[in-house]
C-alpha cells in the first residue's frame, strides 16, 4: 500500500475516524474530570551516609553507598514506621477512620495495623541517585492530611533510625557491664596470689634480688680462683720443700731474710767461739760466754726453722679448707640461683596472668564506655531538609498530559478502525487497486468532466 492509497482510504472513511478520535478524547477528558482530585506531599531527607560516628569515630566506606541507601529505603516503608505515624496522627481514634475500617473489614483484625498498610500503600520513597536525599511522597485527597502524613513519616524514620542505633548499644553495653564485673574479679584473685606468692617467698623486687645473688656468685667464683690460686701455691711450696736434700735448700727458708741473718750471725758466733777455744780454756768465761751465744742463736734459728716448716704445712692446709669452703659456698649460691630461677619463673607466670586480666579489663571498660556512650547518643544520621507544606495544585488527574495521549491513542485507534472498515468493505478507489486486484495492467484513466449542457446552464445563469 502507498502512501497515496493509505491517503486515499483515510479521507474515505474520514466519518469514522474522525468519530473514533473525538469519541476517545471525549471520553478521557470526561474520565479526567468525573476523577478525585488527588494531592501529593514531599518531604525530603538527608542521609548522612559519609559522616563519622562521634563515639567510635568509623566512617562508612563509599561502596557501601547503594546498599545503605537500600537499607534506609526499606526502613521508611516499613510497618514498624506506618505504626508510629499512626500513633503519632491519631487516625485509630478518627471516627471516619473507623468508619471506614469497619465497611472494609467487617470489625475483624487490628485497625493500627490495617490503617499503616493503607498508609504504606500511599508512600513513595524515592531515593537520589547521585545523592544522599531521599524524598517522601505521599498521595491523597487532603492536602493538608498528605502534608501532615508526608512530615509524620519523617519524624518516625527519624526516631526508628535511631531507636536500631541506640537498642544494641543498650544490650551491648549490659553485657559488657557483666563481662566488666568478671574480668574485675579475675584481676584481684591474680593480684591476690601474686602478693601472696611474693610474701610466701619473701620477694619484694625480684630483678634486683637476682642482680644481687649473680653479682654475690661472681664475688664467691673469683674468690675461688685465687683461692685455688693460693692454694696450688702452698702445695708447690711444700712439695719443694719436702723435695730439698736439707732444710736450708727450702726456698721458703733461703727467701726467709730472717733467718739468713740468723744464720750469718751464728756463723759469726761460731767462728768467734772457735777463736776463743784456741786462745781460753773450756771453763774460761769467756770461752763460756761465746759458747752460750752460740746456743742461743742455734735455738732460735732452729725455732724459727720450725716455725717456717709447720706454717708451710698450715698455709697449704688452711688454702684447701678455704678452697672446699669456697667451692661449697659457689655451689650453694648457684642452688640458690637455680632456685631463684624457678621462683622468679613461677611469679612471671603469675605476674603475666595479672598483666593479662588487667589489659583485658581495660579493653572491656573501654569497649563499655564506648558502647554506653553510643546507647545514650540522640542524634541521628538523619535531617529534613525540606518538610512537606500543603500543596496548592492536585498531583492527578493531569488533564494535559490525559489529552494529549489521548489525542495520540485517539488518533491510532481512528487510523486503525478506518483500515479495518476498508479491509471489511474494500472498493476500487486507485488505478493501483484494479491492477492489485485484476492482476492486469491500467491502460488508461477516465477522469471525469462536467457535460457542456450543464456548464452553458450555468453560464445564461450568470
Amino acid at each position: 500500500m502507498s502512501f497515496y492509497q493509505f491517503m486515499v482510504i483515510l479521507l474515505a472513511r474520514k466519518k469514522i475516524a474522525l468519530l473514533a478520535f473525538f469519541i476517545t478524547v471525549a471520553t478521557t477528558l470526561a474520565i479526567s474530570l468525573m476523577l478525585p482530585k488527588s494531592f501529593e506531599a514531599t518531604t525530603t531527607l538527608i542521609v548522612n551516609y559519609k559522616g563519622a560516628d562521634p563515639v567510635t569515630g568509623m566512617v562508612l566506606p563509599a561502596q557501601l553507598m547503594p546498599g545503605y541507601m537500600a537499607t534506609q529505603v526499606d526502613i521508611i516503608a516499613s510497618q514498624n514506621v506506618a505504626l508510629k505515624v499512626v500513633n503519632a496522627l491519631g487516625l485509630d481514634k478518627s471516627p471516619a477512620a473507623i468508619e471506614a475500617f469497619i465497611d472494609s473489614t467487617q470489625g475483624e483484625g487490628n485497625i493500627t495495623e490495617w490503617l499503616a498498610g493503607a498508609l504504606l500503600q500511599n508512600l513513595d520513597v524515592r531515593p537520589s541517585r547521585e545523592s544522599s536525599a531521599i524524598n517522601l511522597v505521599f498521595k491523597g485527597s487532603d492536602p493538608q492530611f498528605t502534608a501532615a502524613v508526608a512530615n509524620a513519616f519523617a519524624d518516625a524514620y527519624i526516631q526508628t533510625s535511631l531507636q536500631l542505633k541506640v537498642e544494641p548499644s543498650v544490650r551491648a553495653a549490659e553485657w559488657f557491664n557483666d563481662q566488666v564485673a568478671s574480668l574485675r574479679r579475675n584481676l584481684v584473685d591474680g593480684q591476690r596470689k601474686l602478693t601472696s606468692y611474693q610474701r610466701d617467698k619473701g620477694i619484694v623486687s625480684l630483678d634486683q634480688r637476682f642482680d644481687v645473688e649473680n653479682s654475690r656468685l661472681s664475688q664467691i667464683s673469683q674468690q675461688l680462683v685465687i683461692a685455688q690460686a693460693e692454694a696450688f701455691d702452698s702445695a708447690s711450696r711444700r712439695q719443694e720443700a719436702s723435695n730439698a736434700t736439707s732444710i736450708f735448700e727450702n726456698p721458703d727458708i733461703l727467701r726467709n731474710p730472717l733467718i739468713q741473718n740468723m744464720k750469718a750471725e751464728l756463723s759469726s758466733a761460731e767462728a768467734k767461739l772457735a777463736e776463743v777455744r784456741q786462745r781460753l780454756n773450756t771453763n774460761h768465761p769467756g770461752y763460756r760466754a761465746a759458747l752460750a751465744e752460740v746456743s742461743n742463736l742455734r735455738s732460735k734459728l732452729n725455732k724459727e726453722l720450725k716455725t717456717v716448716t709447720v706454717s708451710l704445712s698450715n698455709t697449704e692446709s688452711i688454702s684447701d679448707q678455704r678452697v672446699q669452703d669456697l667451692q661449697q659456698a659457689m655451689d650453694a649460691q648457684k642452688q640458690r640461683l637455680l632456685d631463684i630461677n624457678q621462683k622468679r619463673d613461677e611469679m612471671a607466670i603469675l605476674q603475666r596472668n595479672v598483666e593479662n586480666a588487667q589489659n583485658i579489663l581495660d579493653i572491656a571498660m573501654q569497649r563499655f564506655s564506648q558502647t554506653s556512650m553510643e546507647g545514650q547518643a540522640n542524634q541521628s544520621d538523619v535531617a529534613i531538609l525540606n518538610p512537606a507544606v500543603a500543596p496548592i495544585k492536585h498531583s492527578s488527574p493531569k488533564l494535559l498530559i490525559n489529552m494529549i495521549l489521548s489525542m495520540f491513542l485517539g488518533g491510532i485507534l481512528a487510523v486503525g478502525l478506518a483500515l479495518l472498515a476498508e479491509l471489511i468493505d474494500r472498493r476500487v478507489r486507485t488505478p493501483e487497486d484494479i491492477s492489485i486486484g485484476l492482476n492486469m495492467p491500467v491502460l488508461g484513466v477516465l477522469k471525469h468532466r462536467v457535460p457542456p449542457q450543464r456548464g452553458l446552464q450555468k453560464r445564461h445563469a450568470h
